[in-house]
């Protein structure tokens, strides 16, 4: 498979590991509802193991990739700016608090854990839902051209 071709699914596969940390995230929550907490664990382990695989792969796309601008005109470019902003903003936190969760769960510091987890929880959602909604505006409800690699394949010629 070349650059072009691998560029190109990134992110729908995005787009799937933020659908799958969705469902993850939420069967964590209804697990730990319903007092199974090793069927929220090992969720809630996926859901980190999903999210970090999405960042390998949203990384790499960008890497070769770069910007991809948004086509979409009025209104919509502003619901969009402001769900990417706010999207970015929080998708920072994610990886702090996420490790900051784990870290109070393996001290054993569980009411610390809940606190933390009635913030990182949503947040978390917010970002893996927001993401899909990123991904379906700006490559099928308003796409551009598709983006050709910045990066070239060792051995291949730049177009000219």
């Amino acid at each position: 498979m070349n650059l072009a071709t691998a560029a190109h699914w990134l992110p729908t596969v995005n787009a799937a590991l933020n659908s799958l940390a969705t469902l993850l995230l939420a069967a964590g929550w209804i697990f730990i509802r319903r007092g199974n907490w090793r069927a929220h664990r090992a969720a809630m382990i996926a859901a980190f193991a999903v999210s970090t695989l999405f960042l390998v792969c949203y990384l790499t796309y960008h890497a070769l990739v770069g910007h991809v601008p948004f086509t979409g005109q009025g209104t919509v470019r502003l619901v969009y700016l402001a769900i990417l902003l706010t999207h970015i903003v929080l998708a920072v936190t994610v990886p702090v608090l996420a490790i900051a969760m784990f870290t109070l769960a393996a001290r054993g510091r569980w009411e610390a854990h809940r606190r933390l987890g009635k913030i990182t929880m949503p947040i978390w959602l917010y970002v893996s839902v927001t993401g899909v909604v990123i991904y379906l505006m700006l490559y099928h409800f308003y796409p551009g051209s598709p983006p050709e690699p910045i990066m070239q394949e060792a051995g291949a010629t730049a177009p000219a």
